[in-house]
């Protein structure tokens, strides 16, 4: 599903002349499949298996794939085949936007990381916009210090250039006036859901349930359960890259094989 877009962008870069010796030779299935090894499993690079191509290269190609768009051209493919598939349009018009806050590991440059004083945590903040099935729309990774509304600014203004079909949104209630006005402006409506006092318990909140079970994907993912980027675009990267593979496996029905039983 996702091969022409990779082969499309290998022979732009070669007519270009960006690549330099001789012509490529690693197939691009097992440069994806050594990515999401990493993705998946947590691993350094450094540690891949040998069955894959060298980490440098698969690094190589993770940097690129990423500064040059493609992972953005993947997401957008992937979740276009599946809300197709489950019967919706392929462009949303509703979603909804949260964080999360994450320790960071120790490699992480101190000048990145914050402190999230709600939840008491060093490290860094991830925020998400996705569609009304937990897809994902656009993401930002700040510091844990940066405020939940002015990382929802950021990404408002992002996703009404980018989904301008979006018209409703619902957040919790750190996404207070400012962020409301902003996205009016842009024609969205935000609609904060708020915890009843009286609940006790965990109750899962109207349309706010499906933000917080995408959290929950993604923490399938090792490298996602603890930020060890040392720069907080390439978190967002393993972000897309995770949200990829899962929304790549429902579109196609296709499972990873496995080796038990064999």
């Amino acid at each position: 599903m996702v091969e022409p877009v990779l082969t499309a962008w290998r022979n732009e870069r070669h007519r270009k002349g960006l690549t330099i010796g001789r012509p490529p030779t690693h197939d691009l299935r097992s440069v994806l499949n050594a990515i999401l090894y990493v993705d998946r499993t947590g691993i350094p690079w450094r540690y891949l298996p040998h069955d894959y191509p060298p980490w440098e290269t698969v690094y190589g190609y993770f940097a690129h794939w990423h500064n040059d768009g493609v992972l953005d051209q993947l997401i957008d493919l992937t979740r276009r085949r599946v809300r197709t598939s489950a019967g919706h349009d392929p462009e949303p018009t509703a979603c909804m936007i949260d964080s999360q806050s994450v320790k960071t590991a120790p490699t992480v440059p101190a000048a990145t990381q914050g402190i999230d004083p709600g939840k008491k945590i060093v490290g860094r903040k991830r925020t998400i916009i996705v569609d009304t099935l937990g897809l994902l729309l656009t993401v930002l990774v700040t510091t844990a210090s940066t405020s939940d509304s002015r990382a929802g600014l950021h990404l408002l203004t992002t996703l009404a250039a980018t989904h301008p079909r979006i018209r409703k949104a619902w957040a919790d209630s750190a996404y207070r006036t400012t962020v409301i006005e902003h996205a009016a402006e842009r024609g969205i409506d935000v609609e904060t859901v708020r915890c009843d006092p009286a609940t006790k318990g965990f109750i899962p909140l109207p349309h706010r349930w499906i933000v917080e079970r995408t959290f929950g994907w993604l923490m399938a993912y090792r490298r996602l359960a603890r930020d060890y980027e040392a720069h907080p675009t390439r978190s967002e990267a393993m972000i897309d890259l995770a949200m990829i593979d899962l929304m790549g496996r429902r579109a196609t029905g296709e499972s990873t094989p496995t080796w038990r039983g064999t």
